[in-house]
């Protein structure tokens, strides 16, 4: 049988919290979202900004490091940093996020921090991100992190082909791109397109989720309530991972399950469902 590493990314163990909620804490503690992610298979896990900074404030970045090493995880990955192109109040904020989230990663050992572009349209020209992403990508680099952007349809970077141009004018081994299933079916990006636009030195990261065929609403209500579990859906799951494993890349493989139904179920039992059907997915892909 294939070995499957897996993450639970941040909203897969978060409970009853969406993206841009006024408080994205989850209402779990962490101590018990660390434990239920260690109990239920995976071997690693995702904690957004607003608990990374709960931690900070509370039991220290220290304590949890201890207990993800203790429960035999073997990755962390942080998010979301976004605006970090920007001046004046916005970048103001987007910095001292930055600051949680780069001494978090620090302290964790992280992966990579997961960043994003702001909604909207997409960009014509990716030129007004090149500099002030590599000026990011080098601050990571000086302390040994990594900085994983996410493509996102409804987003200034729109696609992946678009995320892999973007990364490569940066031309830094610190920048790379996080590739998630959603973000490239519902932007229309084909495996063609994947397979013309990356090469593995740039995938820094894979997340997995499923959808139906027809969007739910806005994309962002889409992508926030409506995704499904790996296989029940209507995505290529497969093909999006064997041409992934055909371009290099290895894994691990991150799980984002973000809706409303996987919110409504007990911590484990939510887990347990999202670990088990990407893992069968993946395996039968490979």
């Amino acid at each position: 049988m294939t070995a499957v590493e897996l993450i639970a990314t941040c909203w897969t163990s978060s409970g009853d919290v969406a993206p841009l909620a006024p408080d994205e804490r989850s209402p779990f503690d962490i101590a018990d979202r660390v434990a239920a992610v260690a109990t239920t298979g995976w071997a690693g896990i995702g904690i957004a900004q607003d608990d990374v900074r709960h931690v900070r404030d509370t039991i220290g970045y220290a304590k949890l490091g201890e207990l993800i090493h203790e429960a035999g995880l073997r990755y962390t990955e942080l998010e979301l940093l976004t605006d970090w192109w920007e001046t004046g109040e916005r970048r103001r904020r987007s910095d001292e996020v930055r600051a949680v989230l780069f001494d978090a990663a620090e302290s964790l050992g992280a992966t990579h921090i997961k960043i994003g572009t702001a909604f909207g349209e997409a960009l014509t020209s990716i030129d007004l991100l090149i500099s002030p992403l590599r000026d990011l990508a080098d601050e990571a680099a000086g302390r040994g992190l990594r900085v994983a952007l996410e493509p996102m349809p409804f987003s200034m970077v729109a696609s992946v082909p678009m995320g892999a141009d973007l990364v490569r004018a940066v031309d830094r081994p610190s920048c790379g791109l996080l590739v998630d299933s959603w973000h490239v079916f519902r932007a229309g990006t084909s495996l063609a397109d994947l397979r013309a636009s990356l090469t593995p030195d740039i995938v820094f990261a894979a997340e997995l989720n499923d959808a139906a065929a027809a969007r739910v609403g806005t994309l962002f209500e889409d992508t926030i309530n409506e995704r499904l579990l790996c296989g029940e859906g209507s995505f290529d799951l497969t093909g999006l991972i064997r041409t992934l494993t055909e371009l290099g890349y290895r894994g691990p493989w991150g799980v984002e399950i973000i809706s409303r139904s996987h919110r409504a179920l007990p911590l484990e039992s939510a887990l347990q469902r999202a670990h088990d059907t990407a893992a069968s997915v993946i395996r039968s892909a490979l």
